[in-house]
């Protein structure tokens, strides 16, 4: 750590495999307190040196009672600090201290009424009638001498409570998806009044702090290259160490010819012009396009995209001397979901295929200042420092570019056509107002060809469908189509077959995630 860096005050989410535990994380952080999310074997010595003053508990798919049931070291209970178990976290929490854990006679999924029985503590200042977001089977039985009961349902006579002389919470609900109507109160209640936290940690303190760690990180006469994308990640990262280094970062930014419509000079207009950066372009379509001849498989796609970009942005690096580090955009669920964090690899999640980027063989020391932060916080971090709101607050973009919205054979007129009625849409949604509402919108050409009319003339050869997708989501696991305005897309559809040439046809993608996926490769 830099001189003169002090950890702040920190909070951590023991993971038991819940789909909401990056939620409960970001939870925390918009209470202006900083969080990290651990596994299950991490130890009291490594919470202690992390400045941890108090545990979350998160849910789970799993039951407490089950042999193989992810469980944490009982010592956690020793440190001092307030624990929140949530839902499966209460369960484990209860019956490690004597308590038992069975199946319901009921389960509870969904928007409940919950009735609060005792309104302090973790439930002070809630009404005496509110609802609760349930997803349970199992349910606790606590004893009145050991436990204080806050909170019952219908079906969940224990649904909050608190130890009567540890520093203990539970609840049986979830506090951290929108549904609960006061879960942020609960938050606050737990992290002010129980933690004693201070609510001091803030994305420009992270700022200042990241600029001097790299500078602590990076000698007088070292450079460090930045492989841009043009998207959020890499963008935040090449303005954070232009900050620390100045003219001593090189950014490598590698024109495939997948991209979008005036992304070049998007990227060229911010890094070039505004911040005046050594910004190097390098023009590769032809390599990548001789690669993609013939190829339908979007995995093949995906892997000769990957091979043939480390092979151009190896030649470029190379031409740049007293190059020790290479700067990548790696966010805190990249690291999570590795098994880099504290306690090893959280429960139910699989290794992370993006964490490291590109291979060690290109013999760089790795530079990641990003890897502490959520895809939101960098957002913010991104306006701070100046970029475009076109780069902060862009909807994702496929690593291999339209080429996997290219359903078949990659060719140049194909690009052509995808790439102007993808300007079409976001142009479109920009100006209706619609494009902060849009978790992700994005077109699609389909290997389909269909009879049209067109003047006084049948077309078919050379004429293709487009399909257009938008979707809403929080954390892009599940997501379901958006109910647009039908007028924005009677004006999409009609300028798409009015102005492009090669497309007769144009449909909206109405499937939800899951059984769907958000891109179609």
């Amino acid at each position: 750590m830099a001189a003169g860096v002090t950890k702040p005050q920190t909070i951590a989410v023991v993971d038991f495999g819940s789909q909401y535990t990056q939620l409960i994380a970001r939870r925390i952080r918009e209470q202006n307190v900083h969080s990290v999310i651990v596994g299950p074997a991490v130890t009291t010595e490594q919470l202690l040196a992390a400045n941890v003053v108090g545990i979350v508990l998160s849910g789970g798919p799993s039951s407490v009672y089950e042999t193989d049931a992810p469980t944490c070291d009982a010592s956690l209970l020793e440190m001092g600090v307030p624990v929140l178990g949530i839902c499966y976290g209460m369960q484990l929490v209860c019956r490690m201290l004597g308590c038992e854990v069975n199946a319901s006679r009921g389960r509870e999924y969904g928007r409940t009424g919950l009735r609060i029985k005792s309104r302090h503590g973790l439930l002070a200042h809630l009404p005496s009638r509110t609802h609760v977001w349930m997803s349970h089977g199992d349910v606790v039985s606590v004893s009145g001498e050991t436990f204080e009961v806050l909170a019952e349902t219908d079906l969940c006579p224990f649904a909050a409570i608190a130890h009567r002389s540890r520093p203990v919470v539970g609840v049986q609900f979830h506090p951290e998806v929108t549904h609960t109507q006061e879960g942020a109160l609960i938050f606050r209640n737990f992290l002010f009044d129980a933690c004693g936290c201070r609510g001091d940690w803030r994305l420009g303190q992270f700022r200042t702090e990241a600029v001097a760690k790299i500078r602590a990180c990076v000698g007088a006469n070292e450079r460090v290259i930045c492989g841009l994308s043009g998207g959020v990640d890499s963008s935040v990262t090449a303005a954070l160490l232009h900050e620390a280094i100045g003219d001593r970062l090189v950014c490598i930014f590698v024109d495939n010819g997948l991209l979008r419509s005036g992304e070049v000079d998007l990227v060229e207009l911010t890094f070039r012009d505004h911040f005046q950066a050594d910004l190097r372009v390098v023009s590769a379509t032809d390599r990548f396009l001789s690669k993609l001849e013939h190829v339908s498989d979007p995995q093949e796609k995906r892997r000769l995209i990957g091979h043939e970009f480390i092979a151009v942005f190896r030649d470029e690096a190379a031409k740049v001397s007293n190059a020790r580090y290479l700067a990548q955009g790696t966010l805190y669920p990249d690291v999570i979901e590795s098994g880099e964090s504290l306690g090893g690899t959280a429960a139910g999640i699989k290794m992370h295929h993006n964490v490291g980027g590109l291979p060690a063989e290109l013999g760089f020391e790795l530079i990641e200042p990003l890897r502490e932060l959520f895809k939101d916080e960098v957002r913010v971090l991104g306006e701070q420092m100046g970029l475009p709101s076109a780069i902060c607050w862009r909807h994702p973009f496929p690593g291999p570019g339209l080429a996997v919205r290219i359903i078949g054979p990659v060719t140049g007129k194909k690009l052509e056509i995808l790439r102007e009625v993808d300007k079409i849409v976001i142009d479109e949604i920009v100006a209706a107002g619609w494009y902060g509402r849009i978790a992700q919108a994005l077109a699609v050409l389909l290997p389909i060809q269909t009879v049209g009319v067109m003047g006084d003339g049948r077309t078919y050869e050379d004429q293709y469908v487009a399909a257009v997708r938008f979707v809403e989501t929080t954390d892009f696991m599940t997501a379901d189509w958006v109910r647009v305005d039908q007028e924005l897309l009677g004006r999409v559809s009609s300028r798409i077959m009015n102005e492009v040439r090669g497309v007769n046809r144009v449909v909206y993608d109405i499937s939800s995630k899951p059984p769907a996926t958000i891109e179609w490769e």
